[in-house]
Protein backbone atom coordinates (compact mmCIF):
# COMPACT_ATOMS: atom_id res chain seq x y z
CA UNK A 1 0.00 0.00 0.00
CA UNK A 2 1.40 3.33 -0.69
CA UNK A 3 1.94 6.36 2.02
CA UNK A 4 -0.78 8.60 -0.04
CA UNK A 5 -3.51 5.53 0.49
CA UNK A 6 -2.88 5.26 4.55
CA UNK A 7 -4.34 8.54 5.51
CA UNK A 8 -7.55 7.49 3.61
CA UNK A 9 -7.74 4.13 5.38
CA UNK A 10 -6.90 5.53 8.55
CA UNK A 11 -9.82 8.15 7.95
CA UNK A 12 -12.81 5.83 6.90
CA UNK A 13 -16.46 7.58 8.70
CA UNK A 14 -16.92 5.03 10.71
CA UNK A 15 -14.62 1.96 11.81
CA UNK A 16 -15.67 -1.03 13.93
CA UNK A 17 -13.26 -1.49 16.94
CA UNK A 18 -14.74 -4.33 18.72
CA UNK A 19 -18.55 -6.23 19.00
CA UNK A 20 -19.73 -7.91 22.18
CA UNK A 21 -22.35 -8.86 24.24
CA UNK A 22 -22.89 -7.23 27.51
CA UNK A 23 -25.51 -8.47 28.65
CA UNK A 24 -28.21 -11.26 28.00
CA UNK A 25 -31.27 -12.96 29.46
CA UNK A 26 -33.40 -15.83 28.09
CA UNK A 27 -36.75 -17.12 30.08
CA UNK A 28 -39.22 -19.52 29.39
CA UNK A 29 -41.13 -19.30 33.07
CA UNK A 30 -44.45 -21.31 31.47
CA UNK A 31 -42.42 -24.23 29.58
CA UNK A 32 -43.60 -26.81 29.19
CA UNK A 33 -47.35 -26.16 29.53
CA UNK A 34 -47.02 -23.30 27.15
CA UNK A 35 -45.96 -25.57 24.28
CA UNK A 36 -49.53 -27.21 24.30
CA UNK A 37 -51.64 -24.01 24.34
CA UNK A 38 -49.23 -22.54 21.36
CA UNK A 39 -49.97 -25.54 19.19
CA UNK A 40 -53.07 -23.70 18.85
CA UNK A 41 -52.55 -20.18 18.48
CA UNK A 42 -49.97 -17.77 17.42
CA UNK A 43 -48.36 -15.66 20.25
CA UNK A 44 -48.68 -12.29 20.68
CA UNK A 45 -44.43 -10.73 20.48
CA UNK A 46 -44.11 -7.25 21.55
CA UNK A 47 -40.42 -6.08 20.87
CA UNK A 48 -38.63 -2.97 21.93
CA UNK A 49 -35.52 -1.61 20.93
CA UNK A 50 -33.46 1.43 22.35
CA UNK A 51 -29.92 3.11 21.44
CA UNK A 52 -27.31 4.14 23.15
CA UNK A 53 -24.27 5.99 22.71
CA UNK A 54 -21.13 6.85 25.45
CA UNK A 55 -17.62 8.49 24.60
CA UNK A 56 -15.05 6.92 24.93
CA UNK A 57 -11.32 8.27 24.77
CA UNK A 58 -11.32 10.89 21.34
CA UNK A 59 -13.37 10.18 18.74
CA UNK A 60 -14.33 6.79 20.25
CA UNK A 61 -17.44 5.41 21.21
CA UNK A 62 -19.60 2.52 22.77
CA UNK A 63 -22.85 2.17 20.69
CA UNK A 64 -25.03 -0.04 22.24
CA UNK A 65 -28.56 -1.97 21.18
CA UNK A 66 -30.72 -2.79 23.82
CA UNK A 67 -33.70 -5.13 22.47
CA UNK A 68 -35.85 -6.63 24.50
CA UNK A 69 -38.67 -9.23 23.74
CA UNK A 70 -41.95 -10.54 24.77
CA UNK A 71 -44.20 -13.59 23.54
CA UNK A 72 -47.13 -14.25 24.85
CA UNK A 73 -49.79 -17.52 24.07
CA UNK A 74 -52.67 -17.46 25.48
CA UNK A 75 -51.98 -14.82 28.16
CA UNK A 76 -49.03 -16.80 29.82
CA UNK A 77 -45.88 -15.31 28.58
CA UNK A 78 -43.94 -17.84 26.49
CA UNK A 79 -40.69 -16.12 26.87
CA UNK A 80 -38.60 -12.88 27.67
CA UNK A 81 -35.90 -11.89 26.28
CA UNK A 82 -33.09 -9.33 26.59
CA UNK A 83 -29.97 -8.42 24.54
CA UNK A 84 -27.53 -5.72 25.00
CA UNK A 85 -25.46 -5.60 22.15
CA UNK A 86 -22.82 -3.52 22.15
CA UNK A 87 -19.45 -2.10 19.73
CA UNK A 88 -17.21 0.20 20.03
CA UNK A 89 -16.72 2.69 17.10
CA UNK A 90 -14.24 4.96 15.86
CA UNK A 91 -16.22 8.08 14.38
CA UNK A 92 -14.38 10.42 11.72
CA UNK A 93 -16.99 12.54 11.04
CA UNK A 94 -17.90 16.45 11.49
CA UNK A 95 -19.66 16.89 14.86
CA UNK A 96 -22.97 17.75 13.24
CA UNK A 97 -22.90 14.12 11.93
CA UNK A 98 -21.67 12.48 15.39
CA UNK A 99 -25.60 11.94 16.67
CA UNK A 100 -26.67 10.24 13.44
CA UNK A 101 -23.76 7.99 12.66
CA UNK A 102 -24.27 6.52 16.50
CA UNK A 103 -27.55 6.32 16.73
CA UNK A 104 -28.94 5.11 13.17
CA UNK A 105 -25.65 4.06 11.36
CA UNK A 106 -23.59 2.39 14.60
CA UNK A 107 -26.97 0.37 15.16
CA UNK A 108 -27.63 -0.44 11.76
CA UNK A 109 -24.42 -2.47 11.71
CA UNK A 110 -24.59 -4.30 14.72
CA UNK A 111 -28.45 -4.95 14.41
CA UNK A 112 -27.50 -8.20 11.98
CA UNK A 113 -25.43 -9.45 14.71
CA UNK A 114 -28.33 -9.08 17.56
CA UNK A 115 -30.92 -10.56 15.20
CA UNK A 116 -28.59 -13.84 14.75
CA UNK A 117 -28.42 -13.89 18.93
CA UNK A 118 -32.13 -13.64 19.09
CA UNK A 119 -32.80 -16.18 16.42
CA UNK A 120 -30.50 -19.35 18.04
CA UNK A 121 -31.58 -17.85 21.36
CA UNK A 122 -35.37 -19.00 20.74
CA UNK A 123 -34.75 -21.60 18.55
CA UNK A 124 -32.59 -23.33 21.04
CA UNK A 125 -35.07 -22.37 23.96
CA UNK A 126 -37.67 -24.64 22.16
CA UNK A 127 -39.86 -21.97 20.16
CA UNK A 128 -39.58 -21.05 16.44
CA UNK A 129 -36.51 -18.91 15.38
CA UNK A 130 -37.90 -15.61 15.70
CA UNK A 131 -36.65 -13.58 13.04
CA UNK A 132 -36.52 -9.91 13.45
CA UNK A 133 -37.63 -7.97 10.77
CA UNK A 134 -35.44 -4.82 9.97
CA UNK A 135 -35.50 -1.68 12.51
CA UNK A 136 -35.84 1.53 10.86
CA UNK A 137 -33.25 3.41 13.33
CA UNK A 138 -34.20 6.68 11.29
CA UNK A 139 -37.67 6.63 12.40
CA UNK A 140 -35.93 5.78 16.21
CA UNK A 141 -33.55 8.70 16.19
CA UNK A 142 -36.27 11.35 15.19
CA UNK A 143 -38.56 10.22 17.87
CA UNK A 144 -35.48 10.53 20.20
CA UNK A 145 -34.76 14.00 19.26
CA UNK A 146 -39.00 15.29 19.32
CA UNK A 147 -38.79 13.63 22.73
CA UNK A 148 -36.13 15.63 23.76
CA UNK A 149 -36.96 18.96 22.26
CA UNK A 150 -40.70 18.27 23.97
CA UNK A 151 -38.67 17.91 27.32
CA UNK A 152 -36.75 21.10 27.07
CA UNK A 153 -40.09 22.75 25.50
CA UNK A 154 -41.69 21.60 28.89
CA UNK A 155 -38.86 22.49 31.25
CA UNK A 156 -38.83 25.73 29.88
CA UNK A 157 -42.42 26.28 30.60
CA UNK A 158 -42.20 25.24 33.79
CA UNK A 159 -39.16 27.59 34.61
CA UNK A 160 -41.21 30.55 32.83
CA UNK A 161 -44.01 29.74 35.93
CA UNK A 162 -41.77 29.50 38.24
CA UNK A 163 -40.41 32.68 37.61
CA UNK A 164 -43.88 34.10 37.05
CA UNK A 165 -44.91 32.80 40.73
CA UNK A 166 -41.60 33.98 42.32
CA UNK A 167 -42.57 37.75 41.09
Amino acid sequence: MSEENQPQADLQPIAVSAQYVKDFSFESPNVPAIFGSMANEQPSINVNVDTNAVPMEGNSFEVTLHVQVEAKGSEQVAFVLEVEYAGLFVLNVPEEHRGPALLIECPRLLFPFVRNLICDATRDGGFPPLMLQPIDFVALYQQRIAQMQAEQAAAGEGEAAAEEASE
